[in-house]
């Protein structure tokens, strides 16, 4: 609003090169427009619409969209109407392109900004299409709105308005092995083949190299080729009748193989797809396969039928084929193995002719390869078994069950493997030590592991014992007496005995499946009442055993006649010393139990001593020992009664045995005390003795003593002074030895002081001498070096130097001679004469002293 109002009160406008405005005459409703550079002053009746706005620059390979453009006529310039505006195209375009700077006329909008013109590279397009009907010069054809064609590159594609680029499309690449799949948009010319193309066809092109699809081509998918080898092929099927690239017809739906004697690869077709790679099969000679729904000759599945292929053997299987169970072993049998066999389907076995359902066994050692008529059912293999083992045996036709025991044997095709049940409490009495467990039979033991039902039970009869064996078949029992091994047969169980156990006896505590015959013991707690109804415990232990003449049927049956022989025992013996302690009194039980329980348990003979043994007829079970472990009264204040009348017997007992004990040892003390008197003075007597004895010899030494002393002090001072002689001359001996070996040696070390001495001296001498003759040299070379080196010309020079001045000198004055003296002093002549003359003579002395000083030196 604010621009606008500005624009409307500025009157002039300064228009620079290359700019316009629009201007709208409000009496006329016309724009127009002014190009600058000028300077436009704005009248009253018109208003400036548009600018100053900068012209339209177009720069060369680029381009511009106006729509509404201006009309022009044949000269170029805009056409004006009869009201004097510019006359426009409306709803035309016009693309523009590189030319010099323009305005933009009122009513032309720019819907394409400048913008830079498409350049297709090399194996690129455009897709064109086209949206108005026009005469397209450069084809040299009519385009007719709707038709589509490609722009191909290298090239500068130049719009125009009658069309639009749909898009841009790039060649597709293939490489070998590789094609590509194109799909018809509409009814075209295929660019590959030049061949006429329908609408949704599709078709492969497989040319090594960029194709770039036509204008109604699209690329559906870029194909690779399957590689074959010798052990790969493809599983093909036609998706519609159609010939394949080998020239063969295929239906729709059939399906085929292709193997590398065909081709090495293979590009599927657009009417074929792959199922799937199929490996080869290989066979090794020690294999089979059966496939089934075999392919015949000519490529013909035969449904329902099978086929046997044997190794060595590589093949692929065709479609439709399967194999049964897979690439499976030949059977070989070694000579302890056979294969049972059934026959799936009528034929001819050498001369033998098998009926469906039919089983036979053949056996090792062989290879065999079954036809595809018969079925393995199972391998069986031979069974060693020791004589102390065995298996059971069921006959599959008849059901008869039997055992067969220490052979080696072979299963046929009519037997099986029996498994024989027995009772869980017979599974865990199988693993049960009867004799070291005999106390403890009813705890489950953990057994390594299970038992094979198979195989005949086996059960070892410890020695003293017996097993009661029932056939439930044959209704007969038989007993085995140990040590033996017990085998059952099908029909036969052991007979479970369930014994009481337990202080007191409990009944089913003690479970066994084989009869101890003892002799054993048993142990059980009884509660009696006496006459004065004192009720007392009694734990009594029982010897046992059981008493058979023979081990006939008769006889061992008896050992079984009665279930729980230890609680019938009990149970009678509890009832006998029941009914004889009721009889008697406390008094009497607690002195004579032993005897009262020995005699109603075991009874009284005829002359009134008791038996020695209880026998039961029942089971021939003998009793033949009662042990009165311990009598312990039930009640309570009876217990401490007892208690209290066993300790005063106790203490009665202990203070008699005390006064008695006491009584002795003071007895035994009289008789020590009178035989240590009497050895007292046996001892006094013996000592007396040996006294005198040791008088006697003290005399006899003393005597012999006195003697020899004086004879060893005569012989002892004999011998020492001969000693003291004779070490005096030895002593005498060895001084002389000593100075004459002092003198030698005090000589030889003088001799040899000298000697080193003049040695020294000598060689002192020597060293001073060189030592003078060196360094005499050393001033001889000196001084001559000297000489050499100042030369004798320069020596005269200096010794004459002085007398040659003073004459130089003189003659320098004009004066042969001069003496100047004070006029006082006498001068001599002679003197001064001699000092004139023999000037030069001390100067040689002097030079010749000065070399012998050198020479000294």
């Amino acid at each position: 609003m604010t621009s606008t109002s500005k624009r409307e009160d500025n009157a002039m406008y300064r228009i620079p090169p290359y700019y316009y405005i629009h201007v709208l005459d409000q009496n006329t409703n016309v724009t127009n427009i002014e190009i600058g550079p000028q300077t436009y002053v704005r009248k009253d009746n018109q208003r400036v619409t548009f600018g100053p706005e900068k012209m339209i620059v177009v720069p060369p390979r680029h381009y511009c969209v106006i729509e509404n453009p201006v009309s022009r006529d044949e000269n170029g310039k805009p056409v004006i109407d009869k009201l004097g505006q510019i006359k426009l195209q409306h709803a035309d375009q016009e693309i523009r392109l590189t030319q010099d700077p323009f305005p933009r006329y009122p009513g032309e909008l720019l819907i394409q900004p400048v913008s830079p013109l498409k350049v297709v590279p090399a194996n690129a397009a455009l897709r064109i299409r086209a949206i108005l009907d026009f005469e397209d010069d450069e084809a040299g054809e009519k385009r007719t709105a709707g038709d589509e064609w490609l722009f191909e590159g290298p090239g500068t594609y130049i719009p125009r308005k009658e069309c639009v680029v749909e898009e841009t499309i790039r060649a597709t690449v293939i490489g070998p092995n590789q094609a590509i799949r194109l799909r018809a948009r509409k009814e075209c010319l295929a660019r590959g083949d030049s061949q006429q193309r329908v609408t949704g066809e599709e078709w492969l092109v497989k040319k090594t190299g960029a194709y770039l699809p036509g204008a109604y081509e699209e690329v559906v998918d870029i194909v690779n080729a399957y590689v074959l080898t010798e052990k790969k092929a493809l599983h093909m099927r036609a998706l519609r009748t159609f010939k394949d690239d080998f020239g063969i017809v295929r239906k729709n739906g059939e399906e085929w193989l292709i193997t590398m004697k065909e081709t090495e690869t293979h590009i599927p077709n657009v009417y074929e797809e792959v199922v799937g790679v199929v490996n080869i099969t290989t066979l090794n000679n020690r294999q089979y396969c059966v496939i089934l729904d075999p392919t015949d000759s000519q490529g013909r599945p035969q449904l329902g039928q099978k086929k046997l292929v044997k190794g060595e053997r590589s093949f692929f299987l065709l479609p439709g084929e399967k194999l049964e169970k897979g690439i499976q072993n030949v059977y070989i049998m070694g000579e302890d193995e056979g294969l049972i066999l059934r026959a799936t389907e009528s034929f001819m076995e050498g001369e033998v002719s098998r009926s469906p359902g039919d089983r036979w066994m053949i056996r090792g050692p062989k290879e065999y390869v079954p036809p595809v008529e018969v079925e393995v059912v199972m391998k069986r293999q031979a069974i060693p078994m020791d004589e102390n083992e065995g298996i059971y045996v069921r006959d599959i036709k008849s059901g008869k069950v039997r055992a067969v025991q220490g052979v080696t044997y072979m299963l046929n095709q009519d037997e099986e493997l029996w498994a024989k049940e027995l009772p869980p409490a017979v599974e865990n009495l199988l693993t049960v030590d009867h004799v070291a467990e005999r106390s403890d039979r009813n705890a489950a033991k953990d057994t390594k592991g299970a038992r094979d039902k198979t195989r005949v039970v086996n059960f070892r009869v410890p020695h003293n014992a017996a097993v009661q064996i029932y056939d439930y078949k044959e209704k007969k029992a038989r007993v085995i007496f140990g040590p033996e091994l017990v085998m059952l047969g099908p029909d036969e169980q052991f007979t479970q005995l369930s014994l009481s156990g337990g202080k007191p006896k409990k009944p089913n505590m003690i479970k066994s499946l084989c009869l101890l015959l003892g002799p054993d013991f048993c142990t059980d707690i009884i509660v009696v009442e006496t006459a004065d109804h004192a009720r007392l415990s009694l734990q009594l232990s029982y010897n046992w055993h059981f008493e058979y003449k023979s081990q006939t049927p008769e006889e061992a049956a008896k050992l079984f006649s009665v279930p729980d022989f230890t609680g019938d025992a009990c149970k009678a013996i509890a009832s006998r010393v029941r009914g004889a302690v009721a009889q008697v009194q406390f008094d009497d039980f607690h002195k004579n139990s032993a005897k009262i329980i020995r005699a109603s348990v075991f009874g009284m003979d005829a002359n009134g001593k008791v038996k020695e043994q209880f026998h039961f007829p029942q089971n021939n079970l003998v009793i033949t020992s009662i042990d009165i472990q311990s009598v312990e009264p039930v009640d309570q204040r009876t217990r401490d009664a007892l208690q209290k009348s066993v300790q005063l017997a106790i203490e009665i007992t202990t203070n008699s045995q005390e006064a008695a004990a006491r009584h002795e040892a003071e007895r035994l003390e009289q008789e020590a005390k009178g035989r240590l008197e009497r050895q007292k003075i046996t001892d006094e007597a013996e000592a007396e003795k040996a006294r005198k004895q040791l008088l006697e010899l003290q005399a006899n030494s003393a005597a012999v003593e006195s003697t020899g002393q004086a004879k060893a002090e005569a012989q002892s001072r004999a011998e020492a002074s001969k000693i003291e002689g004779e070490a005096a001359v030895e002593q005498a001996k060895l001084k002389s030895m000593a100075t004459k070996i002092e003198a030698e040696s005090e000589l030889e070390r003088l001799t040899q002081a000298r000697d080193a001495e003049l040695k020294y001296l000598s060689e002192q001498n020597k060293m001073e001498l060189s030592k003078a003759q060196e360094l005499s040299a050393i001033e001889i070379n000196k001084f001559k070096e000297m000489v050499d080196s100042i030369g004798s010309n320069t020596l005269l020079a200096m010794a004459t130097a002085g007398p040659d001045m003073q004459v130089r000198m003189l003659q320098a004055l004009g004066l042969k001679s001069t003496l100047i003296t004070d006029g006082s002093s006498p001068i001599n002549l002679f003197n001064t004469a001699s000092g004139l003359i023999g000037g030069l003579v001390p100067a040689k002395a002097g030079r010749r002293q000065t070399v012998d000083d050198d020479d000294d030196e």
